[in-house]
Formats: structure tokens, sequence, C-alpha cells
């Protein structure tokens, strides 16, 4: 199989360093949307969706506000998933599943773009954004970004151990080198995607942390901002630090088999993109 790594959407919020980690106090960050796009026999995978063509033209109809100002999304139509997808030569219909760890605006804005791809996602996750009625749900997951009614493929978190992690399953349809790895606790039905890349595991691990210094194996560190952001949109925050835990605990031990990234930091889409590949 063949990994791409993609950003489907660049977000620049104020903070500087805060946010960062560099920089001054003054300046605006960066945050990225990491999404994989994986070659199979079983046609195209994409693993998250970022920011769709919908949400770029008219963004008020599924970001609101409030969401657009702390973000400060670019809006850029040659970040969509969709437009790197024909940049490699591919059309929409290639993508025949969507492996999202869940379905938070900036995850799942990119599904209408591929109405026939088959939708992976937990069955708990899918719960709860379809029933979603407080202001704060209605954000999170606008059901705009769903109108074209997707193929949903809802998985139940049980399966096999790996690497210590328990409940990992396999997706019908797909390769077994593709893998849900359960880690609750940023929405009820958060999960990472394992993609086994010729001698070594690549692990999604969506939003079960922000900040590539939260994964250093013996002083992780998050900056001030992303901590207090990820306190504020978490749903289960015992469960969710104790996956970045978790997590950390397979950077110490198994290092040298796994890469661990997340969906938003910047410095882990580059390192991925200089040693996998991207999309210049």
């Amino acid at each position: 199989m063949k990994v791409h790594h993609l950003n489907c959407a660049t977000m620049r919020p104020f903070g500087g360093r805060l946010v960062s980690g560099t920089g001054s106090l003054l300046a605006t960050a960066e945050m990225v949307c990491h999404c994989l796009l994986v070659e199979t026999d079983h046609g195209l995978v994409l693993v998250d969706s970022g920011l769709g063509t919908g949400d770029v033209t008219d963004p008020d109809a599924t970001l609101t506000r409030w969401w657009q100002r702390m973000s400060r999304p670019v809006l850029d139509l040659a970040e969509t998933a969709l437009h790197q997808v024909e940049r490699l030569g591919f059309s929409a219909s290639d993508v025949r599943h969507v492996v999202l760890t869940h379905l938070d605006l900036d995850h799942a804005g990119g599904l209408r773009d591929f109405p026939d791809a088959q939708v992976h996602v937990l069955r708990t996750e899918l719960a709860a954004a379809v029933a979603a009625r407080t202001g704060w749900e209605r954000t999170r997951y606008p059901q705009l970004q769903w109108t074209h009614g997707p193929r949903w493929a809802p998985h139940d978190p049980q399966g096999e151990e790996w690497f210590g992690f328990q409940a990992v399953r396999d997706l019908p349809g797909l390769p077994p080198e593709i893998l849900l790895v359960p880690l609750i606790g940023h929405t009820v039905g958060h999960t990472g995607v394992a993609v086994r890349e010729s001698d070594r595991w690549l692990l999604h691990a969506g939003d079960a942390y922000f900040f590539h210094g939260e994964m250093h194996p013996r002083a992780p560190y998050c900056t001030p901002g992303l901590r207090l952001m990820q306190s504020r949109v978490e749903t289960a925050r015992g469960l969710r630090l104790a996956n970045q835990e978790r997590l950390r605990e397979l950077v110490r031990s198994h290092g040298e088999e796994v890469t661990v990234f997340s969906a938003h930091d910047p410095v882990e889409l580059r390192a991925a993109q200089r040693v996998g590949g991207g999309i210049s």
C-alpha cells in the first residue's frame, strides 16, 4: 500500500507560541488537518477528510461564526481532499472508503465530496452526532455536511489486542492492514486509525492529543493554548488523559515499529511528508 500524507485544511488561530510553541505571542499560530490517502488493491481509502469544497465555498452554512473566529481557517480549495485526489490523477469515485477518527466538522467536512464512498466510524460517535441537540454539539457536528446521505458503516469497539491496545478491529471490505484503535475521550466515539505501511505501522491518533510534545516519552509537554483547547472540547477527561499515556507508552516501547501522529500538528505532518509521501 502507498500512503500519502495530506493537509486538508490550514488554520491560523491567534496565540502565537502559546499555541505553536514557537514565535512571538502576537504571531498567528498554525494548525493543520492531517489526513491520509491510502492506495490499496480495494481502491483509495481516505483517513479523515478535513474541510470539504462546500465548507470552503460556503463556510457560513456549516462552520459556525464562533468556530471560524477561533480557528481562522484559510479556506483554500487546493487543500481539500478532493482537489488533492484529482491532482494525483484520481477521481472522487476512486475513493471507495473513508475512515473517520470522529465526526467533528474539521474531520468530516469532505464527506460530501465522496458520495459513493463507504464511511467507517464508531457506532457511538455516529449516534452522538445524529442526536446532537445542544448548541455546542451542533457546532461540532454540523449535519449539513451529511446532506448527501453517506453510506455509513458503523462499527463497535471490539476485536483483538494490538501493541497493548484492546478492542482493535479490522474493517469489512478493507485490507487487514487498516485497523480501528479506539481512543475515547475527545469525543464519545473517537478512534485512532492504524495503517500498515511496508515494515512499520502508522497510527493516526486523530484528536487524542494536539501537540507533538505530548508524545515525548519522558518529558511530555503541551502548549498552554492547546492544553486549554483540548480541555474545552473533551467529553471524558479521564479517558482522554489515560489514552494519551497509553500512546506515550506505545512510543516508548514500540517507537521503532509504530509512528504516532495527531490530526492538527504541523510539525508531525511535515515530518511524515519528508519520510513518506505528500503533495507539493
